[in-house]
């Protein structure tokens, strides 16, 4: 049992679109990422999404509407939902998510992060 400090440990990393484990919570990830730009349509079929605006003003696209998380805000996606996160500027997000979520969801390209690194 250790406590986390979570922008000491967004100081670690500069990527986009990566996120990083920095715990676990039962058969959860609580995660750290940076976004930036456009992310792209997907869903996840077995689970839920939380994302938690920790920096910035982060964009969540639906098929029929959107959402706009400043931060201290937070927005769960219920599975099977189709979204797209979009982050005009740079945002810093915390994410608890089931260990088997995949952060592009039924999409796999070069954007996905088959095993995420843990800091």
């Amino acid at each position: 049992m250790e406590k986390v400090n979570i922008y000491e440990k967004l100081k670690l990393f500069n990527g986009y679109w990566s996120p990083k484990i920095l715990g676990e919570v039962n058969e959860s990830n609580v995660k750290a990422a940076k976004l930036k730009g456009e992310f792209l349509w997907h869903s996840h079929e077995n689970e839920d999404e939380m994302f938690y605006v920790l920096k910035g003003i982060l964009k969540i696209r639906f098929r029929d509407r959107e959402v706009i998380l400043n931060e201290g805000e937070f927005l769960i996606i219920p599975r099977g939902i189709e979204h797209m996160p979009v982050a005009e500027e740079e945002v810093h997000v915390m994410l608890i998510e089931p260990k088997a979520t995949l952060n592009t969801g039924d999409v796999r390209n070069e954007r996905t992060v088959e095993k995420l690194e843990k800091i």
